[in-house]
């Protein structure tokens, strides 16, 4: 039985662990805003740290000061990636132990502090060990974010909400992109980093005003602290967990998420998910690192080459909404499964049409079903599983998916490094959005009962 939550000894245990949400309909819309608002800049902050190096990689190829070779530069940019895939996996499941709001905090911390040490590095090597330990950092942000945006949306909202949060990331590339416009000619490369150490300025803020998940604290028994939270943003409360203290215990272990994932129950359709995330992100990190030196090679110039990528995430941000909007009505599965395979035509499009124009309508499609979609299927992927293992389950996504961002930036330094045609890549590319549109189609709905 659940009852409003009036008082720490009033809580009613049940055994289903996975139960434990906010009433959706009693979270006030203030708090919403508030925790959706500071996870829009976790996530921006974010995707200005991912972006700035493909904005600034032509510069630091052209410069004699580390005489860094086409190779060398996707490996460098492969450090950053992972260095999120290990944050992805351990602060992933972390954060399902400890809480998500102090890992989202240390997590904005981390990679702002070596944005800065970026800055002042003094070899390729420094640079390179800079950005693996900040990409821990940038590893945690999307896990705690995405579970506190979830839970501190209602249930109507969720996708729209979620996909307000992740448009961020695209408006965070634009930013650096633009930066990069203004200041990279006159200026070099190192002032951008001084700008991405920025976000550690807003912590102390971050600290007084995000409040914990509130089935975090439950789940752990801190109920005290989730009565507080409830009493001060004047919330009703669903406080459904076990009554098993062995359920609990294995709740509170690092096995209970992953034991979850590859369940009977799930298995299958983690596999499909891991699938889906290596090919999403190998398209992102590959076109976001390489987009602009490939299209230099193509006979465009520096401020030409950086408006295609400001073009692939200008349609992202504008596409995430858009579609996070249509998934709350169509399903996310539709959504998601129609993106990846609309990626796919536009890149082979690029690969066959000369028209200028034509290519930027491509590659705009692509920014709406590449980066987009990736964001949605972030949504689609934490409502699909309980809420006792979002954190894991999508840490585990992320940081799997990790093997696609860093093979896309390598892959594809490699192949230009090795003499292939321009254009080769976008084949890549192709074959990664159809691969992702058939392991979305693949996945049942069987075991959830919203329309996802």
């Amino acid at each position: 039985m659940s009852e409003q939550f009036i008082g720490t000894n009033q809580i009613e245990l049940k055994k289903n662990a996975n139960a434990i949400d906010i009433r959706n309909n009693t979270v006030p819309a203030k708090l919403t805003y508030l925790v959706l608002a500071i996870c829009f800049f976790g996530i921006m902050a974010e995707g200005y740290d991912l972006g700035i190096y493909g904005a600034v990689l032509p510069k630091l190829l052209e410069s004699k000061e580390w005489g860094i070779t086409p190779a060398q530069a996707g490996a460098i940019g492969s450090y950053a990636l992972i260095g999120m895939l290990v944050g992805a996996i351990a602060v992933g499941t972390i954060t399902d132990l400890i809480g998500r709001k102090w890992t989202f905090i240390w997590s904005i911390a981390l990679f702002s502090i070596t944005m800065a040490l970026s800055a002042i590095a003094t070899s390729a090597e420094m640079f390179g060990v800079f950005r693996f330990i900040g990409g821990i950092g940038l590893g945690g942000i999307i896990p705690t974010a995405s579970a506190l945006t979830i839970e501190y949306s209602s249930k109507h909202r969720r996708s729209l909400n979620y996909a307000i949060m992740f448009s961020g990331y695209a408006i965070g590339t634009v930013i650096a992109v633009l930066l990069s416009l203004v200041l990279l000619t006159a200026f070099g490369w190192r002032i951008l980093f001084w700008i991405g150490a920025i976000p550690i300025l807003a912590v102390p803020f971050i600290i007084r005003y995000l409040p914990e998940s509130v089935s975090f604290l439950l789940s752990h028994r801190r109920v005290q602290e989730a009565e507080d939270i409830c009493k001060r943003y004047q919330m009703d409360f669903s406080e459904e967990y076990t009554n098993n203290d062995s359920e609990k215990q294995n709740y509170k272990s690092l096995m209970y998420g992953l034991s979850t994932l590859f369940s009977k129950k799930f298995a299958g359709t983690t596999i499909l998910f891991w699938i889906t995330y290596v090919m999403s992100f190998y398209l992102i990190y590959g076109l976001n690192t390489w987009l602009p030196q490939i299209m230099r090679q193509l006979g465009h110039s520096l401020g030409s080459s950086l408006s295609f990528l400001l073009t692939l995430n200008l349609t992202a941000a504008i596409g995430v909404i858009l579609g996070g909007a249509i998934a709350d009505k169509w399903g996310s599965k539709k959504v998601i499964g129609l993106s990846y395979f609309l990626a796919a035509l536009g890149m082979w499009f690029v690969t066959i049409t000369k028209s200028e124009i034509l290519v930027y309508c491509c590659i705009g499609i692509t920014g709406i079903g590449t980066i987009a979609n990736t964001q949605l299927l972030h949504a689609y992927l934490s409502k699909y599983f309980p809420a006792t293992v979002r954190g894991t389950g999508l840490g585990w996504g992320l940081g799997v998916g990790r093997i696609g961002a860093i093979s896309g930036p390598i892959l594809i330094g490699l192949f230009i490094s090795m003499g292939f045609n321009e254009l080769f890549s976008f084949y890549t590319f192709v074959v990664a959005g159809i691969i992702a549109t058939i392991a979305i189609f693949f996945i049942s709905n069987r075991h959830h009962n919203e329309i996802i």
